[in-house]
């Protein structure tokens, strides 16, 4: 199938989906990730439709994004681990920044927030399942960061996003980000990829996540010979 009808395709389940939960599909976000993959394959999304999309490295998408947004009216999240050496680059680059994660980022954010006047909506990444090599504030320290983020540091957080444990039921770690979010009247739920996009509509999902089921599978280097 080519990148148009996996995109319809997804659309569709997402529709379908939404609508056997009582939802609006309205109120879910695709967000088609297209790290690794050429600029050729996002302009083929583009002329599907498809005008929102997640990038995992502040370089490659800087690499790729400027000139498409040249033509086009596109939306950009980074859905990757952020450093700090990389603040300034990413607030001039993305519209949406879902990685916040620690205090010393989220402060150098806010500070290069006021040095650009360019705000982006941002999430918290929230580390579900604690997991010590994955990026995230653990559970138990979300509603103080937070409160620190909003209040202290008046970023614009819009929301919470996970991903949960590779070889454990998604389904705990979806309910524990939506309770966060409820506490702290957070609307925002980025949770949700290729493999159970459809589950996390099911517990809220705002926006969800999808890479190799519209883009397909990077291939794997060629070993020289």
């Amino acid at each position: 199938m080519s990148i148009s009808d996996n995109l319809a395709d997804i659309r569709q389940r997402i529709r379908h989906c939404a609508t056997d939960w009582q939802r609006d599909p309205a109120e879910i976000t695709l967000i088609a990730v297209s790290k690794t993959h050429p600029a050729e394959a996002i302009v083929e999304a583009i002329a599907a439709g498809q005008s929102i999309f997640g990038e995992n490295r502040v370089q490659e998408a800087a690499a790729k994004f400027p000139e498409l947004q040249r033509d086009h009216a596109l939306e950009l999240h980074l859905i990757g681990p952020l450093q700090t050496n990389k603040v300034k680059e990413a607030v001039a680059l993305f519209d949406v920044i879902q990685t916040v994660d620690r205090a010393r980022l989220a402060e150098a954010l806010a500070a290069e927030c006021q040095k650009q006047q360019r705000w982006p909506n941002f999430y918290i990444q929230v580390n579900t399942g604690e997991e010590p090599q994955k990026a995230g504030i653990t559970p138990g320290d979300a509603d103080d960061f937070i409160q620190h983020c909003r209040t202290d540091l008046a970023l614009p957080i819009a929301g919470l996003m996970c991903i949960p444990p590779v070889d454990q039921h998604a389904g705990p770690h979806f309910a524990l980000l939506r309770e966060i979010a409820r506490r702290h009247k957070l609307a925002g739920l980025s949770m949700g990829m290729s493999g159970d996009y459809e589950l996390a509509i099911q517990f809220g999902a705002t926006a969800v996540r999808v890479g190799t089921a519209i883009f397909g599978s990077r291939p794997s280097p060629q070993p020289s010979t």
